[in-house]
């Protein structure tokens, strides 16, 4: 079983700046990605940023310049620094864990955070 606990949300103001975590616990093995989603309301899922344990980065288009994905291998955790953060970034953010190749693999979610850009 695995789960994956997320922090840092919340609400911001324009040009302000959060870091969201998100820890993975249970049966990690072989992990292919990790990486961050969100969805706003009446919108699809988008990835926000992706990365893999062999291989690039890869950032939406729209968050690029702005926001930082790392990783903490020995912890299992993945952060997410937000910078700039505009009212379109808001959105639940879910965090993303891929265990298995890049062939083929199992996706994990989290419960998400909230992060509300508004002034």
């Amino acid at each position: 079983q695995v789960q994956l606990v997320e922090s840092g949300g919340g609400l911001v103001q324009p040009g302000g700046s959060l870091r969201l975590s998100c820890a993975a616990s249970g049966s990690i093995f072989s992990i292919y990605a990790m990486g961050w989603y969100r969805q706003a309301p009446g919108k699809q899922r988008e990835l926000v940023a992706t990365m893999p344990s062999v291989g690039s980065t890869k950032y939406a288009d729209s968050v690029k310049g702005r926001f930082t994905i790392s990783r903490d291998n020995a912890k299992n955790t993945v952060y997410l620094q937000m910078n700039s953060l505009k009212p379109e970034d808001t959105a639940v953010y879910l965090c993303n864990l891929k265990l298995g190749s890049a062939l083929i693999w199992n996706d994990y979610w989290g419960q998400g955070t909230q992060v509300t850009v508004s002034s």
